[in-house]
């Protein structure tokens, strides 16, 4: 498995743990669970971007990703 093909695991799986974040904090009514799950559904955002911002590092840095980038 390439660095490229982790790289897009890892940002597939960080929107879904965001997207899940996001969820619960609408299913509860529990309003301190609810802020839980919004603080949580934030800082997950801000991975995400952080992982985003690396893999367009990488594609840039690393030119044989970008011949097989999708």
């Amino acid at each position: 498995m390439t660095v490229q093909t982790q790289m897009q695991q890892a940002i597939a799986s960080a929107q879904s743990v965001q997207a899940s974040l996001v969820q619960f904090s609408l299913e509860t009514e529990n309003q301190q669970a609810k802020l839980l799950f919004e603080n949580l559904a934030e800082q997950q955002k801000n991975i995400l971007t952080l992982l985003e911002g690396r893999y367009q590092q990488v594609l840039q840095e690393e030119p044989q990703f970008k011949h097989s980038n999708p």
